[in-house]
């Protein structure tokens, strides 16, 4: 399996998929998804799904990105069936967000008219922009921008018009960024009999961890113990968040 990019996105598609999966990553790793997320989002392809993932730039309307990245995910479904890249018929679509990309799944679902069999949602981010961008509360109150819409406006668009029952929520343990419990609090008012959440071990990075081959010196040292240990961890901090990912998209 290769990437390949199809109207700007980043596709991999398995042999016979059983599903596509639209990812789109945080604010300031986005750009390349395919870069950035490569180990979680190669694993869900060899599980059986195909990815679309969508790049984009961080602006601060959020509503703009969410037409353009759903204009330009429809479009790359649109050549990939056209192109025979997939010869099933209809397959069950799943919208998969970090941190920003969770507010932009969100949006796309309550604003616009897809179809999607369930969310998966990351680390769930909604600040206002001082404490989103970096740098931008130096000049505040000299600068007065915020996101559009609002941090409260999303929750209230989300609130009012949501319409995806099924998803999962994943929350990390060490995550200062996260805002997951406010978002669970909206969607089970919504849905209560469909949405999960999972607490698991890792921070906000967790999702972008790399493959990197520690190499020690002509003598084991405390330091290359300590550098081997890290990398366990990393891994297995995002190992369990592909099981659990895995696990929600295939139950049975």
């Amino acid at each position: 399996m290769d990437w390949q990019d199809i109207v700007g996105n980043s596709v991999l598609i398995p042999r016979r998929p059983k599903g596509i999966v639209h990812f789109l990553g945080g604010a300031f790793v986005a750009a390349a998804p395919q870069v950035t997320y490569r180990m979680l989002l190669e694993d869900l392809s060899r599980r059986g799904y195909a990815i679309v993932a969508t790049p984009f730039v961080n602006t601060f309307d959020h509503v703009e990105i969410a037409r353009s990245v759903l204009h330009s995910f429809e479009q790359a479904i649109e050549r990939i069936y056209a192109n025979r890249m997939i010869r099933s018929g209809y397959l069950p679509i799943y919208g998969l967000g970090h941190s920003m990309g969770c507010k932009l799944h969100l949006l796309i679902c309550s604003l616009f008219s897809v179809k999607r069999a369930g969310n998966i949602l990351i680390s769930f981010n909604n600040f206002p922009a001082r404490r989103s961008v970096p740098f931008l509360e130096q000049f505040s109150p000299i600068v007065d921008i915020e996101f559009t819409p609002t941090p409260t406006e999303t929750r209230d668009i989300i609130a009012a018009h949501y319409p995806i029952r099924r998803n999962l929520i994943v929350k990390f343990r060490n995550d200062e960024l996260d805002q997951s419990s406010e978002l669970l609090e909206v969607l089970q008012t919504r849905f209560s009999d469909l949405v999960a959440l999972r607490i698991l071990n890792g921070n906000h990075t967790t999702p972008i961890a790399q493959d990197f081959t520690w190499r020690s010196g002509q003598s084991f040292t405390p330091f290359d113990a300590v550098g081997q240990w890290m990398k366990q961890q990393v891994y297995r901090d995002l190992d369990t968040l592909k099981q659990e990912i895995g696990l929600w998209l295939n139950p049975f």
